[in-house]
């Protein structure tokens, strides 16, 4: 039996057997392959769009990646809850069922107005989903927004290595305080996600592997990875762009390992790749996040450099992605696309 067939069969490898499958091209073949086919046993040809909506680039933060840490220079905006909820008709009538609530960690945004957001979204939009993707909030916070009508919540742990955290994030943030909060928003009853950048400043294969533990830990409903992009203006700016392939390969490592896992082919992948998104679908990914937020904000959101899709209208974002995904073997659902564990 074959280290990928063994994968598939197991769940799981030994660590130098995983670091042997992610360093190699040699399996590349055999593993794309093996991960195309067990998503289709757990999800069939569909792609599921969550309509992204990034409603504010405040952020209280200063991680050293990111574009929208407090210290860069950036034409800051917020989105009102009119605005919000106009993103959100738009795309309901494009046929999007998830509505994706992502933005810095903004302290504008208190627990009463998101709240009073999240439970509006939920009186028009009844049979939708709300994601939320806001940061590190206290377990009361994540209890009421639950209450209010989020239903699922996005908190990528970015490196479950505490040396290769601290060397990622400023001393008041711990990787401590992230695991907990993610722990707690499954306590709570969310659908939640998880993940990682791939070829972030410093990271080793080490620190990939004990991501992937992590995640076992963790059993996430949602596992997104994607290739780290520097940010002008970020104390990592001039460092190099992650790997397509070995994103590529996590994906279909991460397919082989949570078969239930809905993992998004991200904008990074797109970013860095003219067929990233599609080549992240067939090697296991079965998410695509297109872009609801108003056009004139979108390039404002600038959490790494040379983003695509910032000046597209979000019908002509849909027909865009509809042929991408459709040249690519898969369809678009028109369901909420919720998890479906596999035992």
């Amino acid at each position: 039996m074959s280290i990928v067939e063994r994968l598939r069969a197991d769940r799981n490898l030994p660590d130098e057997e995983l670091k042997t499958l992610l360093e190699s091209d040699r399996f590349d073949e055999e593993l794309f392959k093996a991960a195309d086919e067990v998503r289709r046993s757990v999800y069939g040809t569909e792609v599921f769009l969550r309509g992204l909506i990034e409603f504010t680039n405040y952020c209280k933060n200063d991680c050293l990646y990111c574009g929208i840490r407090r210290s860069n220079t950036a034409d800051r905006y917020r989105l009102s809850k009119e605005r919000i909820l106009d993103c959100c008709k738009t795309g309901y009538k494009l046929g999007y069922r998830t509505f994706v609530l992502q933005g810095g960690e903004d302290p504008f945004y208190t627990d009463d107005v998101l709240c009073e957001i999240v439970s509006s979204i939920r009186h028009f939009y009844p049979g939708c989903a709300i994601t939320l993707s806001i940061g590190e909030r206290s377990e009361e916070s994540y209890r009421r927004l639950f209450e209010s009508g989020a239903n699922r919540f996005l908190l990528r742990h970015e490196t479950a290595d505490e040396e290769h955290y601290a060397i990622l994030h400023p001393g008041e943030m711990s990787l401590a305080n992230r695991k907990q909060c993610l722990f707690n928003l499954k306590k709570t009853g969310y659908q939640v996600g998880s993940g990682f950048m791939v070829g972030s400043p410093y990271q080793t294969m080490h620190n990939i592997i004990s991501d992937l533990r992590f995640l076992q830990e963790l059993s996430p409903d949602m596992i997104g990875i994607g290739p780290f992009l520097p940010a002008a203006g970020t104390p990592f700016e001039n460092f190099p762009q992650g790997s397509v392939k070995l994103t590529l390969r996590l994906i279909s490592v991460l397919r082989l390992m949570f078969p239930h896992a809905l993992i998004p082919s991200t904008t990074a992948l797109g970013t860095l790749h003219p067929q990233g998104r599609e080549l992240g679908l067939k090697a296991g990914a079965n998410v695509v996040m297109p872009n609801l937020s108003p056009v004139e904000y979108r390039g404002k959101y600038s959490i790494y450099d040379n983003k695509i899709c910032t000046g597209e209208e979000s019908a002509q974002c849909k027909d865009c992605l509809r042929m991408r995904i459709e040249s690519a073997g898969y369809e678009i659902s028109d369901s909420v696309g919720d998890v479906r564990r596999v035992y």
